[in-house]
């Protein structure tokens, strides 16, 4: 029974929150629709107090107050009104300001209306942010302080000492002061927050020698593409390359020179590429290329074309040249080959070239046997 209360509570509260919305403005909602059913609720119960107690203008006040903070909920339900948040927050922040001022200009049950504005700074803070806050927060003041020290007291329809008007702005004003400078540290940590995660989300999804996209990186790339792929009804394949006898580069000039070619290598990967294409270090000496819209025939080109660049390029290390060659895998995605088995295939002709005596491409295309490209072409594209 309680589980159940609970989960009602919940769900009334949380009124209005869609999945896609980030936690930010879920909080914000929710916050908003605590405050509407505390608002609505408290300002019944007092709207009823005045009645019994022959204040009937407080008691509309308040009645009136009641129903727009009930309003201001039940606009999430209007499922074809966009932004009912937006709507839900000016209604309770203008309804709010409206019942404060109209609180100093009556001054409430037994002229103690005016110690209720304290509850408007952290509400303009909370849904209006640190800038709109003090923007709000300051015609306010500018209106209370026409209204209490304006001669004759002719904007009140109570009267309040002196001392008890200055030490109301006063105190009014320290009060924002605090809660504008807890929501100036909010928005600084939540910015901090934001571009540590924004950093942290990088580095786990780049690979550090490199800076090229790291195998979940590409995974991410292979799904949307591959989704894109199917619904355009267009082609897309997969180069697989390895290193060449990289185990010798790293026993001749140490890790910091494989780091070296590996960084090297990246580079000349990335200036070879067109720009729809994606390429990630895909482990160790290893190296997955995404090339959307093109077919096995032209993949092979391209993987030709990388392949013979590459073994062209001198590298230079410790003051020695040396040469390095790859191995290449080519697959194409079709619709009965996923990402994965297209991998999985192109891993496999990949392991071919390297028992093929390494430096070439798998399986070999029949139109590219026919029409050589010479090392000399290549480099001139």
């Amino acid at each position: 029974m309680i589980k159940k209360i609970t989960d009602w509570m919940l769900s009334y509260l949380y009124l209005g929150a869609e999945g896609d919305k980030n936690s930010e403005t879920n909080q914000q909602l929710f916050v908003s629709n605590l405050f509407s059913v505390i608002g609505y609720s408290l300002t019944f119960i007092l709207s009823i107090s005045a009645a019994f107690g022959g204040e009937v203008v407080l008691s509309i006040s308040l009645f009136t107050a009641s129903f727009l903070f009930f309003v201001s909920h039940q606009i999430h339900r209007l499922k074809k009104i966009k932004n009912t948040y937006k709507i839900s927050t000016r209604i309770i922040f203008t309804c709010l300001l409206f019942l404060m001022l109209y609180l100093v200009f009556s001054g409430g049950h037994g002229n103690t209306g005016p110690l209720w504005i304290y509850i408007l700074p952290p509400v303009a803070f909370f849904f209006g942010g640190l800038r709109r806050g003090l923007a709000n927060i300051g015609l306010f003041v500018i209106i209370v302080s026409v209204m209490l020290f304006y001669p004759g007291e002719v904007l009140l329809n109570t009267s309040y000492t002196h001392e008890f008007k200055s030490r109301l702005i006063y105190s009014f004003l320290t009060v924002t002061l605090l809660f504008g400078f807890y929501e100036f540290s909010r928005q600084k940590f939540i910015s901090f927050m934001q571009k540590l995660s924004d950093q942290f989300e990088q580095q786990a999804m780049q690979d550090p020698l490199t800076s090229l996209p790291n195998r979940r990186a590409m995974q991410d790339y292979l799904d949307h593409e591959h989704n894109r792929a199917q619904r355009s009804k267009v082609n897309m394949s997969l180069l697989l390359c390895d290193i060449d006898h990289f185990k010798g580069v790293n026993d001749l000039y140490g890790h910091e020179g494989g780091d070296y070619v590996l960084k090297n290598l990246s580079e000349l990967f990335t200036s070879t590429l067109r720009k729809q294409d994606k390429i990630s270090r895909w482990g160790g000496e290893e190296f997955l290329f995404l090339l959307p819209e093109t077919n096995e025939h032209d993949a092979h080109f391209l993987a030709d074309k990388i392949r013979l660049k590459v073994a062209g390029h001198t590298f230079k290390y410790a003051g020695k040249e040396f040469n390095i060659t790859l191995s290449i895998g080519v697959k194409e995605v079709t619709k009965n080959i996923s990402v994965d088995k297209a991998i999985s295939a192109a891993d496999k002709f990949l392991y071919q070239a390297k028992e093929n005596g390494r430096n070439c491409t798998m399986p070999e295309s029949k139109i590219l046997t026919h029409n050589k490209i010479s090392n000399n072409n290549i480099q001139s594209k």
